[in-house]
């Protein structure tokens, strides 16, 4: 199946949803989940897969279990590429992000020495500004409200070292175009974008060599 776009009836679908987070709301359009939602985003990982990666498709369900919040179903559809990247379909209209969402401590740690030396942090610094200046966010999903334990408080890159993570972030909002294969170019012109910064991450930081009970 070509990617085409997402009719208007996904954006439907997701408003409902938000009104009506239940079982009964889920079953009774389960169909047009699975056709306007779920179809055109496997479409588009797709299509993506050959230059991004292969995609993966988070589940439709919340966890729930030590949530205040007991609606079922999640109000957005997000996605993962192997490659790097992630996608997300909602009501808002249509985002992609890039980076390290979530630091382990070991990466944490190489993250703010290289932010802290001179010659990569300031290279990141212009990485960053490149992305800023074609209107792409640039963030750290968690930030500690003062200096990081060595650090000095007066530190020139003090607002990147206090970050826990470091993420790139770009929002669509709902439109016709939706619902035209031009989703793609717009989702691979970000990942694009967003490729220093990433390979910036990758040679820096790295993935985490902790085991799965110590990356907090």
């Amino acid at each position: 199946m070509a990617f085409t776009g997402w009719p208007a009836e996904a954006i439907d679908f997701y408003e409902g949803l938000e009104a009506d987070n239940s079982k009964t709301y889920w079953q009774a359009n389960k169909a047009v989940y699975e056709e306007a939602v779920l179809a055109p985003m496997t479409a588009l990982l797709a299509a993506l897969a050959p230059e991004f990666g292969e995609g993966k498709i988070f589940r439709p369900y919340r966890d729930v279990r030590f949530s205040r919040d007991k609606s079922p179903y999640k109000t957005a559809m997000g996605a993962s590429l192997a490659g790097g990247g992630y996608v997300q379909f909602s009501a808002q209209g249509l985002g992609a992000g890039s980076g390290m969402y979530m630091m382990a401590p070991d990466q944490l740690e190489r993250y703010r020495a290289a932010v802290a030396e001179d010659t990569s942090g300031t290279a990141l610094e212009r990485l960053i500004a490149a992305l800023e200046r074609k209107g792409i966010e640039v963030s750290g999903h968690d930030t500690l409200k003062t200096a990081p334990k060595g650090y000095p408080k007066d530190h020139p890159r003090i607002e990147l070292l206090r970050n826990k993570g470091l993420v790139s972030w770009q929002q669509w909002p709902p439109g016709p175009w939706l619902g035209t294969a031009k989703v793609k170019k717009g989702v691979t012109d970000f990942l694009r974008a967003c490729g220093p910064m990433t390979t910036w991450l990758a040679d820096h930081v790295g993935p985490s060599t902790l085991p799965p009970d110590g990356r907090g």
